[in-house]
This record gives C-alpha cells, sequence and structure tokens, in this order.
C-alpha cells in the first residue's frame, strides 16, 4: 500500500480538527492552550510538506521552515510570559487572568 496525498491531507485535518477541539473544550489552562496552536501550526506544516512533495515544489518546505521560526518564538514569549504571570498571580488559570489590572 502506498501513500497518497489524501493520506496526508487528513492526517493534516485531523491534527488541526484535534487542536480546535482542544482549544474549546479546554479554556482554563494557558500551558494547553498554547500545545493546542503548536498542534494546529504542525498540522498545516504537514500539509505544506505533502504538497510540496507531491508537486514536486520546494516552496512549501521554505514556508515551513518561516512557521517553525514563528511557533519557536510564539513558544518562548509565551512561556515567558506564563512565568511573569504564575510570579505575579500565583495562577495560570485563564478564569483567574480575566483582568488587565495589576
Amino acid at each position: 500500500m502506498t501513500l497518497s496525498l489524501g493520506h496526508f491531507l487528513s492526517l493534516g485535518a485531523m491534527l488541526f480538527a484535534l487542536s480546535v477541539i482542544g482549544i474549546f473544550l479546554n479554556r482554563k489552562n494557558l500551558i494547553v492552550l498554547l500545545m493546542c496552536i503548536e498542534l494546529m501550526l504542525l498540522a498545516v506544516n504537514t500539509n505544506f510538506v505533502a504538497f510540496s512533495y507531491y508537486l514536486g515544489d520546494m516552496h512549501g518546505q521554505f514556508f515551513v521552515f518561516f512557521i517553525l521560526t514563528v511557533a519557536a518564538a510564539e513558544s518562548a514569549i509565551g512561556l515567558a510570559l506564563l512565568v511573569l504571570l504564575f510570579r505575579n498571580k500565583s495562577t495560570i488559570s485563564v478564569d483567574e487572568l480575566n483582568s488587565l489590572n495589576p
């Protein structure tokens, strides 16, 4: 059995749907929300690589490098903000972080 483009696209769609469901079901923990956003970006990367391979074009793989760079920066800044919020508020629950007042 050979893997076709449809297999990779369905895998990307399932990962994307799983991350959207994770975002909607868990709105309390910021770490899980960041993990779901990362999973969403990985699903898009899977589709880019699959299209790039099956079309014989390298542009999709170049986009993946840019997306991975943005994802790494987003993770670093997001985790730094979480550490600051935990130090100031002693919690990372979204329900208790709804205020912008110090």
